[in-house]
């Protein structure tokens, strides 16, 4: 799954690196190393100006809220249960369906975050104690350093309540796209450090991160095709990644800086997937 994860590069680095053509320095949001759902999230995605008289897509760079609200909903508090949508059933779904098919982003982000649950915790866990386990949070990035493109999904929701020229009136929002978790090692992983050697040690799903020779049919709403859209989801290699242990600092929400992402020494620490 993906519930936590950092985005501290500034709106001008990420139309650089996307090839934005349109973003209002207005929104821009500040960095955020601790991204949760329902906060406010860059997103990067094609689409015509708004009383722009031009239909040609533009790419933009435009403040998102995490968690997403299918048009049609009644209230806009089912966002909460709809940051992630499943890579495999993504375009049977009501609520994804039409976004799907139409309105596909790009999150950029530093990395994420995933929690394990110890195997000391884990073993004492099965044998029916009711301990809560300890988990440890690991922090996935791109090897090289790059910026990580989360596919996303987004939406626009309007709130029936307020007048037509409220600032709030519409809701623009998204979910991430999750799929299976890598089973193969990281490239230089030998096990020897005591932590995970695959993502799929940590967690059984992962976000799908797109490569960058794949954003821009991912971004064309030209592109509807259900199947030929399906045949983006391809995650990275695996050696394009790599995962090491985190503070604890991160599980709670309030907590934010770039400490969060300091390795951390000890068994486990700089283990490659």
């Amino acid at each position: 799954m993906c519930g936590r994860y950092a985005a501290s590069r500034s709106a001008g680095e990420l139309a650089e690196t996307f090839g934005v053509e349109k973003w209002d320095p207005a929104e821009e949001l500040a960095p955020d190393w601790n991204v949760a759902p329902t906060k406010q999230v860059h997103a990067v995605l094609d689409r015509p100006l708004k009383d722009g008289g031009d239909e040609r897509p533009v790419r933009q760079l435009r403040p998102l809220r995490w968690g997403l609200v299918p048009s049609w909903a009644k209230s806009p508090d089912v966002g909460v249960k709809m940051i992630n949508a499943r890579a495999e059933t993504v375009h049977e779904k009501p609520s994804y369906r039409r976004p799907f098919a139409a309105r596909r982003c790009l999150l950029p982000a530093d990395g994420y975050y995933e929690w394990v649950t110890g195997a000391a915790e884990r073993q004492e866990e099965e044998k029916g104690k009711r301990k809560r386990p300890r988990k440890q949070p690991y922090f996935v990035t791109p090897a090289d350093g790059s910026v990580m493109a989360l596919a996303g999904l987004y939406e626009f929701w309007r709130d029936k309540t307020l007048p037509d020229d409220h600032p709030q009136a519409w809701w623009a929002t998204c979910t991430v796209i999750t799929t299976e978790a890598e089973t193969e090692p990281f490239a230089g992983s030998d096990g020897d450090g005591g932590g995970p050697r695959a993502l799929a040690d940590i967690h059984p799903r992962m976000p799908l991160v797109l490569t960058s020779d794949r954003w821009d049919a991912w971004l064309d709403p030209a592109l509807t095709d259900v199947d030929r859209v399906r045949e983006l989801m391809v995650p990275p290699p695996p050696e394009a990644m790599r995962a090491y242990p985190v503070g604890t600092e991160v599980s709670n929400v309030r907590n934010n800086g770039p400490e969060l992402l300091e390795e951390l020494d000890g068994p486990g620490a700089g283990t490659l997937f």
